[in-house]
């Protein structure tokens, strides 16, 4: 055995299957648990294209943490996830899983440097809450290939360490924020 105590699942979007792929979350879940009980898992799945059955289906198997990244603010949000997903969605998925599976850890992304302002993090930063969110990180966007999104500003580390701040102020019990920090960072 590898002696792990947190395992993050995830998967690139399987707009390819009917339930976005959350059955087969589910099976591994299933068998993380078989072999290794004392485990902590979190999965890190797409927002299922909408499909809340898929949604409550993964939800309903009881990760301990259910992350899902908003990763920038509304404004600049189809930009950078593309035309399909939706911020208003996102929340709306954070509220129905908490209503369903209140234990469940919500946790939650933000990229900062792809041009959003103060306010729009501060909105969000409470919108996430608002829906239910425990945990966020907060971290440096940095331009995976010349054919993405450029960076538009290196944000400096006093600047994570003020949003870290401010974050706990709003409420969430767990907050990364650093320019290296990134979704899965952590288990809390």
């Amino acid at each position: 055995m590898l002696g792990l105590t947190h395992v993050v699942l995830t998967c690139v979007s399987r707009d390819d299957l009917a339930d976005g792929g959350a059955e087969q979350f589910v099976r591994c879940l299933d068998a993380i648990r078989r072999r290794c009980p004392s485990t902590s898992l979190e999965v890190l799945p797409s927002d299922f294209g909408g499909n809340f059955e898929a949604v409550d289906r993964l939800a309903d198997s009881m990760p301990d943490v259910y992350n899902y990244n908003t990763e920038t603010v509304p404004r600049l949000f189809s930009e950078i996830r593309g035309p399909i997903p939706n911020f208003e969605r996102s929340l709306e998925m954070f509220r129905r899983i908490k209503r369903r599976q209140p234990t469940i850890r919500l946790k939650s992304g933000l990229m900062l440097g792809l041009g959003e302002t103060d306010d729009e993090v501060r909105r969000v930063l409470h919108q996430l809450r608002g829906a239910g969110c425990d945990s966020i990180t907060l971290g440096q966007y940095l331009q995976p290939s010349p054919d993405c999104i450029a960076v538009q500003r290196f944000v400096p580390p006093e600047e994570f360490k003020r949003w870290e701040a401010e974050a706990q102020n709003v409420g969430f019990s767990s907050v990364a924020a650093g320019p290296f920090v990134r979704s899965s960072y952590r288990y809390y």
